[in-house]
C-alpha cells in the first residue's frame, strides 16, 4: 500500500505541475484549452498540494 500510495501521489502532483504550467502559459507547456486560463493554476495547485499530502500519509503508514 505505501508504494500505490507513494506512486499515485507522485503522479498527481506532476499532473499538478502540467496544469499549472498550461495555465501560466509557459513556453514548454503543450497547447491546450487550458492554455492561458487562471483556473488551471488554483486546480494544479490543489493537485499538487494533494498529491505530495499523499506521499507523505503513503510515508507514515
Amino acid at each position: 500500500m505505501r508504494t500505490i500510495g507513494t506512486v499515485l501521489g507522485v503522479i498527481i502532483a506532476l499532473g499538478g505541475a502540467v496544469w499549472i504550467a498550461q495555465g501560466l502559459n509557459l513556453p514548454f507547456a503543450p497547447g491546450s484549452f487550458m492554455t492561458g486560463d487562471r483556473a488551471w493554476i488554483v486546480l494544479g495547485s490543489v493537485a499538487v498540494v494533494g498529491g505530495v499530502a499523499l506521499v507523505m500519509a503513503a510515508r507514515r503508514w
